[in-house]
């Protein structure tokens, strides 16, 4: 394969017209620029210059390899340009998973944030509940439940942003409405409206902590989102358990408490892919979640 820096070389020559034109252009010396003209001549088997008196003329088979470098290194010059810009946060694509609270209450602010900041980077979004079609890209940050993946995956880092704890959610005109706090062995008998799908991580977090009591939770509403869960609960069908981030904004028929004995307590972090990490808008985005969580 030709040396593209050698042809740079070869390209000076021609366009200036001398070796030392040529060395004054790239900032080498004559004897610096002859070296590179004979290597390339070695490497292609061919003449590339002839010396006229002190000087040197290119060739026609030189001028012919000057024209052609020309698209080889404007292509190199415009991949070097790509780099720079992927170092400087200035272009390229980050994909962000996220689950259903972080989404309502974190990435609005998070994403508003990036684009003001990184115009040039495309966001890809994904809803962490929805089925992936199958050309779905890997996420490039995930954040999830420290549950859902108790080891970070290979090649990724966990960043930890969150303790969320649970709280009951009661209609308002219920008996344990307005209690300083509620212990979750009190709940053994109540009708529970499910909030989540199957299998995911946060219901089990409650439904766990129920069995550390003796008891399995009665549901007789099945949701799957906190939303349609809080609807029920406000019309008298039943109680539910749902974390605090779930519980910023609550409908006025319906009263969070603090759950104790035991407190459900979910991990809340985001994996970075490690060949991201030193991307300036990979780096906003964890600074922006970590806020988010702060506040």
């Amino acid at each position: 394969m030709l040396d593209a820096h050698r042809l740079r070389v070869l390209r000076s020559v021609v366009s200036t017209g001398s070796v030392s034109g040529a060395a004054t252009l790239l900032g080498y010396t004559p004897s610096a620029v002859s070296q590179h003209l004979s290597a390339l001549s070695r490497e292609t088997g061919l003449t590339l210059v002839d010396r006229v008196g002190r000087g040197i003329e290119p060739t026609a088979a030189g001028r012919t390899l000057a024209s052609a470098s020309d698209l080889v290194l404007g292509a190199l010059s415009g991949v070097q340009d790509v780099v720079d810009d992927l170092r400087a946060g200035r272009s390229g694509t980050l994909v962000m998973r996220y689950f259903a609270s972080v989404g309502a209450a974190w990435m609005p602010r998070v994403v508003a944030a990036l684009q003001e900041e990184f115009p040039d980077v495309r966001l890809v979004l994904q809803h962490a509940e929805l089925a992936p079609a199958a050309d779905t890209p890997a996420a490039d940050l995930d954040v999830s439940v420290a549950r859902l993946h108790p080891f970070p995956p290979l090649g990724h880092t966990a960043h930890t942003l969150l303790e969320d704890p649970y709280l009951l959610v009661v209609p308002a005109g219920h008996p344990l409405a307005g209690r300083d706090r509620v212990a979750m062995a009190e709940l053994a008998d109540e009708s529970w409206v499910d909030n989540d799908i199957p299998g995911a991580p946060c219901r089990s977090l409650a439904i766990d902590a129920a069995a550390a009591c003796g008891f399995s939770p009665r549901f007789t509403v099945d949701t799957h989102d906190f939303h349609t869960a809080l609807a029920f609960v406000g019309h008298g069908l039943g109680i539910t358990v749902m974390p605090e981030l779930a519980c910023r904004q609550l409908p006025g028929d319906v009263v969070a408490m603090p759950l104790v004995d035991p407190t459900p307590v979910r991990e809340i972090r985001v994996l970075v892919r490690d060949t991201v990490a030193g991307a300036p808008a990979a780096r906003r985005a964890v600074e922006l979640l970590r806020d988010c969580a702060a506040s």
